[in-house]
């Protein structure tokens, strides 16, 4: 694949003001005001570079761009954090952009044409805050070679999913941006899903499911088995010039009041690939058990799995000793072994091409869509006990401080002796061993316990971020209705599981670094310094206080945790604070992970399930000289572009299996319209209010137009709807009493109506309320009388 350099800028970018002129422009735009070479330019001249040179918006290309050096480029660096704070430029990976503007690199969803014919695409995943997604026209190559000459030029169509380099858009009469194709990664699929609706007189039309979509007319002939309210999957039959297009039905999905079709939906709606080509099918039943080459045989030491009662794959075992090393008194040696998925999924194999397509595995309540066949990920590499299986192991050894005092890899043949889920092993320790934990608990479980304690020091020293974030889970029952939504418990298994792969992760990013081996990141910013100002506006009004700029560390927010701990505003704060940090991503350039507070760090541990993780096998396949399955030259040169594919996938996966489960719970609770719930205010806006059932782990929307007859005043700073005759209102954390108006299933969507009255606001509130009438800021009016209150 080609691609352009990285890190480089024409003569004429890199000294704009040389011999006393101004730089050249393009196209229409205005001439950038003359600089001089080596000074630092206006804020003017700077928020433009970054604008229209995306590439080279680092602080260190800028300064090389401008000619600065010493004090200037001091001067630089604390112009970039004011811009920073102002709002006027964010952070994207080392990079600035402006704010709402798109990444360098992006993946687009190829949604339509312009007048003139040429594609049109915007980014598959868009954070709703920022409005709606730019428009990117899309720049296909005249010429059948690809760039420099090699290779085949990628083409794209309507529909396709495509890796696209981003360029500021020099004609202002069309989109934002322009952008140049460097892979399609996944084709207009024939097929597409939809609610079959019969019409009078036979046949039916196709309702679409997704916003975006389109209806289709299915003949008679080709309706097949489906029934009205079905949901199907059809093929695209025939496009004419005129008229809706015509499908024909593949296959029912099932009802749609039933919600073994719901996960379909999503699978649909984001495009997420669920069906493995034959190639690489045939290249999963062809593949046959690893050997023993360039392996060492730790069949005898006896690793085990811990996962959930309900894993089918197990891609990580454990086991943990004393270190008889005199120099390491009261010191543990923890072994890690992860399943050798780089022997059997070669770089360039259809194996690998498909799970880069998928980025990793999407997880729903009722059906799990892999990233590697099930030949693969559920037998050949899953660490089945007592099978002898392949793996990457990690050897750590660790002071009685938990402090980590070296480690080493290696390439393993292994034989887990027993496969335990977390209540299993967690009610051994708690003094309720069965039959299976019975034996292990003083040899096996016991010293994982104790090293866990030991490594458990050296984390409250490091002081990750430390939030309270509960995950609902959802039991189905035999027919595929909602048994129970519920909060499990997070049990020491958990923890001790979790801090084992963090550290193993911190070894394979250390070892691959000291080879000066190429390899992916696990990155996390630290929360821009916008979101810092919003949280510390807001924290100001419960006496908080938050360090301001660069000084901000974990522990910073773990101290406003610990604060707000036992209080009447806990939960509120542990929202906000959740919503100032930042999104993990994977990159190949390093800046650290804020969250855990790591400077380096990489995913290792699940490469069964993650295409990141497999790339970080395969550097340390190579880098170590531990034989077949190792990083190309071709993977290392394309890191970029595979990184910001899987980042863009992992979000896709999320937001899937974020729908789904609000599209389920929907679906539950459809038959209780009217019924009053308790509930939480989970978010406040100047259109309404946001509600958490606790007991569902449902998210509802209460309209502004609902609270009553009072005008309502939004306040952010303390995330409060406070009416204006009467000073009561509603905060961020308020629990409340809710009735259910609509459940609308298919959108994931809930409507309350509010039944407690608001709360007499705090004095600040009041405060910020009486300016704002005096100041004349328009206040939002719930218009129209107050339904029928119910519990007041």
């Amino acid at each position: 694949m080609s691609r352009e350099p990285r890190g480089r800028i024409s003569s004429s970018e890199r000294r704009p003001g040389k011999a006393g002129r101004a730089t050249k422009n393009s196209g229409n735009q205005e001439p950038m005001m003359a600089i001089v070479h080596g000074v630092l330019p206006p804020r003017e001249v700077i928020l433009r570079f970054i604008a229209e040179h995306p590439q080279q918006a680092s602080k260190r290309e800028l300064a090389k761009a401008f000619g600065l050096k010493g004090e200037s480029r001091v001067a630089l660096k604390n112009l970039l954090r004011e811009l920073e704070e102002d709002g006027m430029v964010q952070k994207s990976r080392k990079s600035l952009i402006r704010p709402g503007a798109l990444p360098p690199i992006a993946v687009l969803d190829i949604t339509t044409r312009d007048k003139d014919g040429e594609l049109i695409g915007r980014p598959t995943e868009w954070p709703e805050e920022n409005g709606v997604a730019p428009a990117v026209l899309i720049k296909q190559s005249s010429s059948p070679a690809g760039r420099n000459g090699k290779g085949k030029a990628p083409v794209a169509g309507m529909g396709d999913r495509i890796l696209a380099k981003i360029f500021p858009a020099v004609d202002r009469g069309g989109p934002a941006y322009s952008g140049r194709i460097i892979r399609v990664i996944d084709k207009r699929l024939a097929a597409t899903v939809g609610v079959f609706r019969e019409t009078p007189g036979g046949g039916g039309r196709l309702m679409p499911i997704e916003r975006r979509g389109e209806e289709m007319v299915i003949d008679p002939d080709y309706t097949g088995d489906a029934k009205d309210g079905d949901l199907v999957e059809v093929e695209v039959a025939r496009l004419g010039r005129f008229g809706l297009p015509r499908a024909k039905v593949l296959s029912v999905v099932g009802s749609v009041a039933s919600e073994k079709a719901i996960s379909m939906i999503a699978i649909h709606a984001h495009g997420i690939p669920h069906v493995f080509p034959q190639a690489a099918i045939a290249e999963a039943d062809a593949a046959k058990p690893a050997t023993m080459s360039h392996r060492e045989d730790w069949r005898s030491l006896p690793l085990i799995t811990i996962d959930p009662a309900d894993a089918k794959d197990h891609d990580d075992a454990v086991y943990a000793e004393m270190d008889p090393s005199p120099d390491n008194p009261g010191g543990v040696i923890v072994n890690v072994a992860i399943a050798d998925v780089s022997w059997y999924v070669r770089p360039g194999s259809a194996l690998d091409r498909e799970a880069l397509k998928r980025g990793n595995s999407v997880y729903f309540p009722d059906r799990v869509v892999p990233m590697l066949p099930e030949r693969i990920s559920n037998d050949l590499c899953s660490l089945k006990e007592g099978v002898d299986r392949p793996a990457l192991a990690v050897r750590m050894v660790f002071s009685k401080e938990g402090r980590k005092a070296g480690h080493s890899f290696h390439r393993i043949m292994m034989k887990s002796a027993a496969k335990l889920s977390y209540q299993q092993a967690q009610a051994a320790i708690d003094g309720k061993p069965d039959d299976k934990t019975g034996p292990m608990l003083e040899p096996i479980l016991k010293p994982l316990w104790h090293a866990y304690e030991i490594m458990r020091r050296g984390r409250d020293r490091r002081q990750p971020l430390e939030l309270d974030m509960l995950e609902r889970k959802i039991l189905l029952k035999p027919d595929g209705t909602v048994d129970r939504v519920f909060v499990p418990p997070r049990l020491d298994a958990h923890k001790l599981i979790e801090e084992m792969m963090i550290q193993a992760n911190v070894a394979a990013a250390e070892t691959l670094e000291k080879k000066r081996q190429v390899l992916i990141y696990r990155i996390h910013d630290g929360p821009t310094l916008a979101k810092q100002e919003v949280l510390r506006e807001f924290l100001a009004t419960l006496g908080i206080s938050l360090v301001k700029g660069g000084n901000v560390r974990a522990n910073s927010f773990n101290g406003i945790l610990a604060k707000a701990e036992g209080t009447a505003h806990q939960t509120m704060v542990n929202e906000m604070v959740l919503r100032s940090q930042s999104q993990a991503i994977y990159s190949p350039d390093n800046i650290g992970h804020f969250g855990l507070n790591l400077m380096k760090y990489a995913h290792f541990t699940s490469p069964i399930r993650r295409y990141a993780d497999l790339i970080v096998h395969r550097a340390l396949v190579g880098s170590l000289g531990f034989g077949e399955g190792g990083i190309t030259p071709d993977e290392e040169a394309t890191l970029d572009d595979i990184a910001a594919e899987i980042s863009t996938f992992e979000r896709r996966a999320m937001a899937a299996e974020r729908e789904t489960v609000d599209r389920l719970i929907a679906h539950h609770l459809a038959g209780r319209i009217g019924e009053e719930f308790e509930a939480r205010v989970g978010g406040v806006t100047k259109s309404g209010l946001f509600v958490t059932l606790p007991d569902y782990g449902a998210d509802g929307f209460i309209p502004i137009s609902t609270l009553g007859s009072d005008y309502f005043i939004y306040d952010e700073a303390h995330q409060a709807l406070t009416g204006e005759k009467t000073g009561l209102g509603f905060r961020l954390g308020d629990s409340v009493t809710v009735r259910l108006a609509e459940a609308i299933p298919l959108a994931g969507a809930l409507r309350f109506e509010m039944l407690s009255d608001g709360r007499d606001m705090p004095t600040a509130v009041r405060s910020f309320h009486k300016a704002t009438r005096r100041n004349k800021t328009p206040a939002r009016k719930a218009p129209g009388t107050r339904p029928p209150r119910g519990r007041r």
